[in-house]
């Protein structure tokens, strides 16, 4: 798998624990065994993404079985398809690049994200990878370099997806759907506001081949979970003292999930 310098394009080549373009740009493999290509002018803050404790928060409702349909899904959708290299990105702590290397072991995987305390967490889990902390805005790979791209919950960002994909590539984007997690909503907020979502977008480059939602309940069984669950999605961010308080007032959830995945093929 081919890597680009983030800083002058051109091929980085692997020595050791270091990675050095012709030019002489060098970054060093982090003892994890990940590498940090987010160059200090595509940061918009001094630590992008999230924390280490919503990562910690994630990987523990993760591996907790709570989404494990999710990730079946996931697998089910692109496993049939053969791909020989596969792109997670906002990868994560690396739960559904993982499940999907499983069940398919014989491709390249590579995940990247903004989040270098989460790809450091997607190291430790998994050192068959290739793990790197930079944007999706940026791709560090050549034109045609994967056959499938996976966006679970992340943003989606159709010109450098189109970029790296193969001809006849794939694209599976995951989105909550507009009732997903109403119990936690419920919780957190005094009313819930059902903003128009679109679901199937319209994407320069791609077509749409198949959809389907995904809807099951879980769980909760103590207050660390319903924490944990809060850390790993956008509520944590909005979440006002009151809605704080109710929650930490619950001490069991049960909740429903609903998810849409969206396969497209780039044209």
């Amino acid at each position: 798998m081919v890597l680009l310098c983030p800083v002058c394009g051109q091929p980085l080549t692997r020595t050791e624990n270091t990675w050095r373009c012709p030019a002489g740009h060098c970054f060093d493999v982090a003892r994890q065994g990940y590498v940090n290509l987010l160059t200090v002018d595509r940061k918009h803050a001094r630590h992008p993404g999230d924390t280490k404790e919503q990562v910690a928060a994630r990987k523990a409702f993760l591996d907790g079985g709570f989404y494990r349909p999710i990730a079946d899904t996931v697998c089910r959708l692109l496993v049939p398809l053969q791909p020989k290299a596969v792109l997670d990105a906002g990868c994560g702590e690396g739960y559904y690049l993982t499940r999907l290397q499983a069940a398919q072991p014989q491709a390249a995987y590579a995940g990247i994200d903004i989040s270098k305390d989460a790809v450091r967490f997607a190291a430790v889990r998994n050192k068959q990878a290739l793990w790197l902390t930079g944007t999706a805005a940026a791709l560090p790979f050549p034109e045609d370099s994967f056959d499938a791209v996976l966006s679970m919950f992340a943003l989606t960002v159709e010109r450098e997806f189109a970029r790296v994909l193969r001809p006849q590539g794939r694209f599976l984007q995951v989105l909550a759907g507009p009732d997903h997690l109403l119990g936690l909503k419920s919780i957190i907020y005094p009313e819930i506001l059902h903003k128009e979502k679109t679901l199937h977008p319209d994407l320069c480059g791609f077509r749409l081949e198949h959809t389907e939602t995904l809807e099951f309940s879980f769980t909760l069984e103590d207050a660390n979970q319903v924490r944990n669950l809060l850390s790993m999605t956008p509520h944590f961010w909005r979440i006002s003292k009151d809605g704080a308080a109710r929650l930490a007032a619950a001490e069991r959830l049960t909740d429903t999930a609903q998810v849409i995945f969206n396969l497209y093929s780039k044209e």
